[in-house]
């Protein structure tokens, strides 16, 4: 059931992707960092899925997913943000966040290896302030890239919490280690869809 539920969600990245690559040279440069994450995140998808199939450990690839996310959105919010304030915010986080990573991995590289839940917060949560952030901006400001914002906070939000709460769940009881995964991928579909809402209302004309 996950595997179907993630099909179909990566299934609909490949759609985001070729639609954004075609947009590429006619949009801004927030559209085009929004592009090269969407085309980054899906090779990683590729990769993964190869390791899964051959029966290789794939784990280590979660920290090139999570740490590329955290820098390209971040990039993307930096570009969108106006105000002075919130843009300071996302520079100094850029610098802290990447730097308490750094001191975890020298202090134990095996977390290299392994699925590392704190990561997946300390590279989350700061998205997931910038996208509120964002949001509290479209109040008074052309709602450019509301569907991907949107998208993006229930995603992040939702993904976190169930990565978090569902590690716990799952050493309590292992019938409920899928319950987790099936549920995110269930909001990597509504946030696939919700780029998808994005592309056909913004950008479909612009290509």
């Amino acid at each position: 059931m996950n595997n179907f539920f993630a099909d179909i969600g990566y299934f609909i990245l490949l759609i985001n992707v070729i639609l954004f690559i075609k947009g590429f040279s006619n949009n801004g440069k927030a559209f085009k960092i929004f592009t090269i994450y969407s085309v980054l995140i899906f090779i990683i998808q590729i990769i993964v899925n190869v390791l899964n199939y051959l029966k290789i450990n794939n784990l280590f690839l979660s920290h090139f997913y999570f740490i590329l996310q955290f820098f390209l959105l971040s990039f993307f919010y930096l570009t969108i943000l106006k105000v002075n304030f919130q843009k300071t915010t996302i520079k100094l986080l850029l610098i802290l966040c990447p730097l308490i990573l750094v001191i975890q991995y020298l202090m134990d590289p095996n977390l290299f290896f392994e699925f590392n839940l704190f990561e997946i917060f300390i590279t989350s949560f700061p998205i997931i302030i910038y996208s509120t952030y964002y949001l509290y901006n479209l109040l008074n400001e052309k709602k450019d890239f509301y569907y991907i914002n949107l998208g993006i906070l229930i995603y992040l939000f939702g993904s976190t919490v169930l990565f978090l709460v569902g590690n716990l769940v799952a050493k309590l009881d292992n019938n409920l280690n899928d319950i987790p995964w099936i549920l995110n991928s269930a909001l990597y579909i509504m946030y696939q869809l919700f780029i998808l809402v994005e592309w056909k209302n913004n950008f479909s004309k612009k290509i």
